[in-house]
């Protein structure tokens, strides 16, 4: 038997169904049939036997009569359902792109917020609310959030996104615009695809500055959506941390970072008061302690000698990880106290490891630490990972080439100076290691050159001191000895390390007097006796018995 499968109509095998839908020729094998072709029913009435033969040979010709006749033209609904398929999909595409969130996003770069209307009582606020949603949004796994440091030496320039994308190697660019007037803040944000060159995402938040710690959450857990497809419960949790609930404390906070950001000796000062009035209004503020820590840090033994200094940084270091043990940055900066003024190696790398542990964007070792304990090619490799995620970071350039010169690849050094000075061409950082670099060569004339560079940028004493030793390596001991006068000059009204004099007493090949000022630095617990070991300037001392004794007494690699 035959089916046709568009009418359902039943033939017998030999036989021609033509179906009664559109006239074609259709075929279905139809073994498989429960109906009973026996018995054939028309208008609901059995026909059988003759009968049946007759009636369905008489169907067959008014089928095949009908099959001659033209088949209906289908094209105009073709058409008409495509066309409506076409608008259905455009529609569709339209509001599926307005509520697709942005792919997830791997890099990023929030630039620091403008002060509009340039109030410089507002700048701690647009610059605080950088700060602070760069370390929120650095909570979440797997984005590259890149740091102040390097951020920030766009401020006040005027850069594209599609260079900033190139320059840092992010894929998104956060922008940001702070208006207060009185009691009222309002803040407009967007997000850029640098690829696309198009905002994905843009809002206006307003607020009054009481609400200023709710605000910030709401940016920061608002941003993270954006860029995560999804959010864990975890995530937001972290994000969305604000360590007070105190609105005026936050702002005293923000002031505090504001200040010692600016790494002068005014600026550390300030910082210290600002945080300490935070802590009057809220007492477990950890990030208040934290600043605090951060602030005395700066200073030793640049402003403040490190018996003075470095208790109190850790005093209130210890603090801010009672109140709460999960801040990473307090475990870094911990490990870094203990290398610098307690000498207690193994405990430094414990805390280093803590703050790895707690945010992975944290080395689990300090660059400068490895090279002092000759741990070289660690080092280079750990400075070089951190300066691939903070190309434009001063700081982490200047620390791969001083790490270079440490380690005798003094060629290396030259040219990531030069690097750094192509994006601050004034910092004196630079112009010290470069002199020192050349003075490794003994390029004498370049070393004096670049020196003097650095001392008419900084006039720290520091600076100083390494001009003095270049003076008395190249034979020049007549300056070499009228800077240790200025040296002793300064000492009388600010502080002077006397690591320093050590420097250019060794310059001068007066082991005596560099022993005795090395045996001071000490006593002193001065940073720069963790650098024994690669000192340029000390080469000429290493030979010498008591060198190896400073060693000893130091824990440090023979």
């Amino acid at each position: 038997m035959k089916r046709c499968p568009q009418c359902k109509r039943v033939e017998s095998d030999d036989s021609l169904a033509f179906c009664r839908v559109d006239g074609a020729a259709l075929f279905e094998d139809s073994a498989s049939l429960n109906d009973d072709v026996g018995t054939i029913r028309f208008n609901s009435e059995p026909i059988t036997g003759e009968a049946q033969a007759t009636t369905v040979l008489s169907k067959r010709q008014t089928i095949e009569n009908t099959a001659v006749l033209p088949k209906p033209n289908r094209l105009p609904v073709i058409v008409a359902l495509v066309g409506l398929l076409a608008v259905a999909a455009i529609v569709g595409g339209y509001f599926y792109i307005r509520t697709k969130k942005v792919a997830p996003i791997e890099a990023i770069a929030v630039m620091p917020f403008v002060n509009e209307g340039n109030n410089p009582d507002v700048e701690y606020l647009s610059d605080g609310m950088t700060e602070t949603l760069i370390s929120s949004l650095s909570q979440l796994p797997n984005l590259n959030v890149k740091p102040r440091s390097t951020v920030f030496r766009y401020k006040g320039k005027d850069t594209n996104p599609e260079t900033i994308g190139k320059e840092l190697n992010v894929q998104a660019v956060l922008n940001g615009r702070v208006i207060q007037r009185g009691q009222d803040v309002s803040l407009f944000v967007e997000l850029i695809d640098v690829a696309l060159d198009k905002v994905v995402w843009s809002q206006q938040y307003n607020r009054k500055q009481t609400d200023l710690v709710a605000l910030q959450s709401d940016i920061a857990r608002d941003v993270s959506n954006r860029l995560k497809n999804a959010l864990s419960s975890a995530d937001e949790a972290k994000v969305t941390k604000t360590h007070t609930t105190n609105p005026e404390a936050y702002q005293l906070y923000l002031k505090g970072n504001f200040y010692r950001t600016k790494y002068t000796e005014e600026g550390y000062l300030k910082g210290i008061e600002y945080y300490q009035k935070a802590l009057e209004l809220d007492p477990n503020y950890p990030l208040a302690y934290f600043g605090i820590a951060a602030a005395y840090d700066f200073a030793n033994d640049w402003y403040l000698p490190p018996k003075e200094a470095m208790p109190k940084a850790k005093a209130a270091l210890m603090k801010a990880l009672e109140l709460d043990d999960s801040l990473a940055e307090a475990h870094f900066l911990l490990g870094k106290l203990v290398f610098w003024y307690d000498w207690d190696w193994s405990a430094a790398e414990r805390e280093w490891k803590r703050a790895h542990e707690l945010d992975p964007t944290y080395p689990a070792s300090y660059p400068p630490y490895l090279t002092a304990v000759g741990r070289f090619d660690e080092a280079i490799r750990t400075q070089e990972s951190l300066l691939s995620k903070t190309p434009l970071d001063l700081n982490m350039n200047m620390d791969l080439a001083a790490i270079l010169l440490s380690v005798g690849q003094t060629d290396r050094s030259i040219e990531q100076t030069r690097k750094t000075l192509e994006i601050d061409p004034n910092y004196w950082w630079a112009y010290q290691t470069l002199g020192m670099a050349y003075e490794r060569k003994k390029e004498y004339a370049e070393a004096m050159a670049a020196l003097e560079k650095a001392r008419s940028v900084d006039s720290g004493a520091w600076s100083l001191a390494y001009l003095g030793a270049a003076y008395g390596t190249a034979g020049y001991a007549a300056q070499a000895r009228r800077i240790i006068e200025e040296l002793k000059e300064i000492s009388k009204t600010r502080h002077v390390s006397p690591y320093s004099f050590a420097l250019v007493y060794s310059g001068l090949n007066d082991k005596d007097q560099a022993f005795e000022w090395l045996d001071r630095a000490y006593e002193a617990r001065s940073f720069g006796m963790t650098q024994l070991k690669v000192e340029t300037i000390l080469e000429n001392l290493r030979s010498d018995p008591r060198f190896k004794e400073l060693l000893k007494r130091m824990n440090l690699p023979q």
